[in-house]
C-alpha cells in the first residue's frame, strides 16, 4: 500500500513538472516562478509510526471497540508495526474453517484455466445446439408455409362463400315472408322466426326423404358384373 502511494505521488509530481515545462512558453515569467515555487514547497505529510510504543488495544478491556479485537485488526497492526506490535505471526494465519472458505471462494470466483476452458466449451456447445434446433424449426416451418398459406386462402374463400350464402338465404326468406304476409317483416319478429322454423322443418323432411329414396334405388340396382 505504501509503495502504491509513493508511486502515485511520484507520478503526480512528474506530471506537475512536465506541465510546468510545457507551460513556459505560454505563462508569463512571474506566473512561472510562482508555479515552480509552489511545486518546490510541496511537502507531503509523512506517515508517522511510533515503533517504540505502538498502540496495541487491550482485548480484555470493555472500553476497547469490538472491531479492534478481531483478527483482521491484528493483521493490520502486524502489517504496520511488524514484530513491535507483539502479535505472533502464526496467529494471523487463517483457521482451517477460514482456509476452506477461502479455497471454496477461490474455486468459485477464480477457477483454474482448465475449468474455464471446459465451461467455455460447454457454453459454446449449448449455444450451437440451440442455434441448430432453432434453424431446424425455422426450416420445418418454412417447408409447411405453402400448405399453411393455401389452407388460409381456402378457409378465407369458404368463409366468404358461407357469408354470401347466408345473405342470399336471408334475402330469400325475407322475400318469401313478404309474399306470404303481404308486407315487409322484421327478421327479429316472432312471425318471421316461426316461418323460418317451419321452412327448416320442411327442408329437413325433404332431405330425409331424398336420402331414403337414394338408399332404395341403390338397393334395387343390380350388382355390378365381375370382370
Amino acid at each position: 500500500m505504501a509503495a502504491s502511494i509513493l508511486v502515485g505521488r511520484t507520478a503526480a509530481f512528474c506530471g506537475t513538472l512536465k506541465g510546468a515545462s510545457l507551460s513556459r512558453a505560454i505563462l508569463p515569467v512571474n506566473c512561472r516562478c510562482e508555479f515552480v515555487l509552489q511545486a518546490a514547497r510541496y511537502n507531503p505529510k509523512p506517515l508517522w509510526l511510533n515503533l517504540r510504543d505502538p498502540y496495541v488495544p487491550d482485548k480484555e478491556s470493555n472500553k476497547t471497540p469490538e472491531w479492534q479485537k478481531t483478527s483482521r485488526y491484528d493483521r493490520k497492526l502486524f502489517g504496520r508495526y511488524g514484530s513491535a506490535s507483539g502479535i505472533a505471526p502464526a496467529s494471523l494465519w487463517p483457521s482451517p474453517e477460514e482456509l476452506e472458505k477461502i479455497v471454496a471462494e477461490e474455486k468459485e470466483w477464480h477457477p483454474p484455466l482448465e475449468v474455464l476452458l471446459k465451461n467455455i466449451e460447454a457454453r459454446e456447445t449449448e449455444e450451437t445446439e440451440k442455434r441448430l434446433a432453432k434453424e431446424k424449426l425455422i426450416a420445418a416451418n418454412m417447408a409447411k408455409m405453402p400448405k399453411m398459406v393455401e389452407d388460409w386462402r381456402r378457409e378465407k374463400r369458404e368463409a366468404k362463400q358461407k357469408l354470401k350464402e347466408e345473405k342470399e338465404r336471408k334475402a330469400k326468406l325475407l322475400a318469401e315472408a313478404r309474399e306470404r304476409f303481404g308486407y315487409n317483416v322484421d327478421p327479429r319478429s316472432p312471425k318471421f322466426l316461426e316461418m323460418v322454423a317451419e321452412i327448416e322443418k320442411e327442408e329437413k323432411k325433404k332431405r330425409k326423404l331424398l336420402k331414403r329414396r337414394q338408399k332404395e334405388e341403390q338397393a334395387a340396382a343390380p350388382p355390378a358384373a365381375q370382370p
